[in-house]
């Protein structure tokens, strides 16, 4: 049996990655589902050009502000409900929750199951960004706990925090910055271990450090020095992550200042 491929990509624009050869990747990869983030784009930008990837259908949930945020799934399968948000309206207004449900009502040995992509806001701006992204936190946690009370799910995308000193390069004198803050790290180790999702791409690799890092800055010679941090994730209940057979960060082509991450899992929809 075909392994099922799930991707997570941040694009920092659709228009540029595409530029960038996004396109013809996923078709050469045989993906069956695809969270994207930070489309920076509205839904005129998508129609007749980016509506479907690789034979996959994309469903968006953009942000009010042109050219900001926005994220997306694109599928090969379809799904029994879309959910555009997640009720939250300050951060809804930003683009940043699409999830997809695979609910077969007449099977019973499948479990309600959802594929998110999210992304999580960045305070690395100002004070006042990181203060938002506090409150989405706060308020994100317990949306999870009540999620993942009625469904098996995967959520993917740019969490935006480094977990531990092991998925960021100079973790010593990023321990003020945002992304590695220690509050920031407690909400990671809160969702893991209180709340029991896992973090699949640990779970296979528990020992990856800069093979793993997922996004580089754009300042100094960051990627030419692998100066990289790991905040792009695969984060799945226990059920499904079990399930999870490889994982895979892309570099060998650049779309965006993060790498693809890729898993297969062995379980069909």
């Amino acid at each position: 049996m075909r392994l099922f491929r799930l991707v997570s990509l941040n694009l920092n624009g659709i228009r540029s990655a595409a530029n960038k050869g996004l396109l013809p990747w996923a078709e050469s990869m045989q993906i069956d589902c695809m969270g994207v983030q930070e489309l920076k784009a509205q839904a005129g930008d998508l129609e007749g050009r980016f509506e479907h990837i690789a034979g996959m259908a994309g469903h968006f949930h953009c942000a009010q502000k042109k050219g900001y945020s926005g994220v997306g799934l694109y599928t090969r399968h379809e799904p029994s409900e879309v959910r555009i948000g997640w009720g939250h309206p300050e951060f809804d207004d930003e683009g940043r929750y699409v999830e997809l449900r695979f609910d077969r009502p007449g099977r019973k040995d499948r479990p309600r199951f959802s594929i998110v992509s999210c992304y999580f806001p960045s305070g690395s701006s100002s004070e006042e960004r990181q203060q938002a992204k506090f409150r989405f936190l706060a308020a994100f946690h317990p949306f999870l706990v009540a999620l993942k009370a009625e469904r098996e799910f995967i959520l993917v995308g740019d969490v935006n925090i480094a977990h531990q000193p092991v998925d960021l390069k100079n973790w010593r004198s990023n321990q003020k910055n945002s992304g590695f803050l220690p509050e920031e790290r407690a909400w990671m180790t809160r969702a893991l271990d209180e709340l029991g999702l896992v973090d699949v791409h640990r779970r296979l690799r528990p020992h990856d450090t800069g093979e793993a890092y997922t996004w580089w800055s754009n300042r100094g010679q960051a990627w030419a020095n692998n100066v990289g941090w790991r905040i792009d994730y695969q984060l799945a209940t226990p059920g499904v992550a079990a399930a999870a057979r490889q994982v895979a960060v892309y570099k060998d082509q650049r779309f965006s200042d993060h790498a693809p991450l890729t898993v297969d899992y062995d379980f069909r929809l």
